[in-house]
């Protein structure tokens, strides 16, 4: 009971800070590096993104992941951890005007936790097979705490470049304490068949417009090309084709609308040799053709802007 109002009571501080930071709908980088927040004002239907390896928080409503057939929802008493860049679906479950889902977003950095583990004295976690890139994890003091001093320091901006890197250190090592410490055991452990896969994920977001060829692929995992198929999809929840070809039409999606080059165009720079080809993805991936797809996304883009420009947003 005593540790339920603890949290509560640290959902509601951070909550607070969040809500001063952003006043608006959406997404909002912070000048400490690699936290970000988020708001959202009404329940929304799953929307594409692309997930990194990030500690993912909601201080108030609820939101849930979908990659492939998998369901995470969370809320104040889980947290979401995600080790891989994985291309997922995110989803409001509860948000209002009036009480908006909250939430922050620390990007993990796998070379501290690599640290943390060689030099602390922290036991190893029992063995654990990871089945997919993303867990939930229970929500405890010993970690929301750190994240309310991180927080903190928005308001003493000339302390953020000393003391942010040692309360995310501290954050990192919370994490290894966690009930997740076996999943960042495994992805943080040079050889394992995680740390290959990341490799490969990493070299595929370098050169999604590159012709893929699974073998040399599994040459640069040192894999096997079935067992590199076989991790791959267990982590992703997609095959490594799967994964280009949603890089690529993303991509695409992100040339046409923000530097407004033509269907063609926008298919010849991501990789595709074909127009008609790539029109007909496009189409499968986000259910629409091209043209008509981006000319929905401007028109509510400028409907956003002038409702906010209103002041009615």
């Amino acid at each position: 009971m005593v540790q339920n109002q603890l949290l509560n009571d640290m959902h509601t501080d951070l909550a607070n800070v969040i809500g001063r930071w952003v006043t608006r709908e959406g997404d909002s980088s912070t000048p400490i590096e690699n936290l970000l927040f988020f708001r959202r004002d009404a329940s929304t239907a799953p929307c594409a993104c692309m997930v990194e390896p990030s500690i993912v928080f909601v201080v108030q409503g609820a939101k849930q992941l979908l990659i492939g057939d998998q369901f995470f929802a969370y809320d104040t008493q889980h947290f979401l951890l995600n080790s891989l860049d994985v291309p997922a679906s995110s989803q409001v479950l509860n948000a209002s005007p009036d009480r908006p889902c909250l939430g922050l977003v620390l990007k993990l950095d796998l070379r501290v936790i690599a640290e943390l583990i060689t030099q602390s004295k922290l036991p190893a976690p029992c063995e654990h097979t990871m089945n997919g890139s993303t867990a939930l994890g229970t929500m405890t003091p010993e970690l929301l705490e750190p994240f309310c001093r991180l927080l903190a320091l928005l308001d003493d901006p000339c302390a953020i470049a000393v003391l942010a890197p040692l309360i995310k250190r501290e954050i990192h090592f919370h994490l290894l304490r966690s009930d997740l410490a076996a999943r960042l055991w495994h992805i943080a452990s040079v050889g394992s068949q995680s740390h290959r896969i990341s490799k490969v994920i990493h070299w595929l977001r370098e050169n999604y417009a590159q012709p893929l060829s699974i073998d040399e692929l599994a040459l640069h995992a040192q894999m096997s090309s079935s067992t590199l198929h076989h991790h791959f999809r267990l982590l992703t929840s997609m095959s490594p084709l799967q994964y280009q070809k949603w890089l690529r039409l993303n991509e695409a999606r992100r040339l046409m609308l923000n530097e407004r080059l033509d269907v063609a165009s926008a298919a010849f720079r991501v990789g595709y040799e074909s127009p008609s080809q790539f029109s007909r993805e496009y189409g499968r991936q986000f259910g629409v053709p091209p043209k008509r797809d981006i000319a929905a996304l401007r028109f509510q883009t400028n409907t956003i802007e002038e409702a906010s420009s209103s002041g009615n947003y």
